[in-house]
């Protein structure tokens, strides 16, 4: 079957920084799953449902061939190992988010030692990109359209406007 990554998060909504790790992932591994998470410190403040972000990761990354787009509520470890998954890849855009990533992979190791955590650096132009600073611009009235996926942009546009 080949190397099987995962791509966790919350993707609320999919950026171009969530879409670059996807399509880079893509290009070093058999199959990626891109699963949408729950995550329970952001759980009250979503601005798309869970099949909302299903769709959109879905329509963005349409022309990557080895991507599937599930989701799930509970430990990621334990959906790795459902799932098959040799790796868990995490985009990390700056030092600041090494120290949680750096326990959480701590953590999905010791409740599954079959898979491994792999750091990926985000690309320069997205290191400062993150789904919370996209939805703040947008409420403050800023053009987001250059940090969104063509695909979905208008999608995503429409529905943050209508929520700021």
């Amino acid at each position: 079957m080949g190397k099987i990554a995962i791509c966790p998060g919350s993707f609320d909504p999919v950026t171009i920084g969530h879409l670059d790790i996807i399509r880079r992932s893509a290009a070093i591994f058999d199959k990626v799953i891109v699963v949408v998470m729950t995550n329970y410190r952001k759980t009250a403040t979503y601005s798309f449902s869970v099949e909302e972000r299903m769709d959109l990761i879905r329509r963005a990354s349409a022309d990557i061939a080895n991507v599937e787009v599930d989701s799930d509520a509970g430990l990621l470890a334990e959906y790795a190992r459902r799932k098959g998954a040799d790796v868990i890849v995490k985009g990390l855009r700056a030092v600041s988010d090494f120290e949680d990533e750096f326990l959480q992979a701590l953590t999905n190791k010791k409740l599954n030692p079959a898979v491994e955590t792999v750091f990926m650096a985000s690309s320069v132009e997205n290191m400062f990109m993150s789904s919370t600073m996209i939805k703040q611009v947008c409420a403050l009235g800023g053009d987001i359209s250059q940090f969104l996926p063509a695909p979905v942009r208008a999608d995503i546009i429409a529905r943050l406007k209508t929520i700021s």
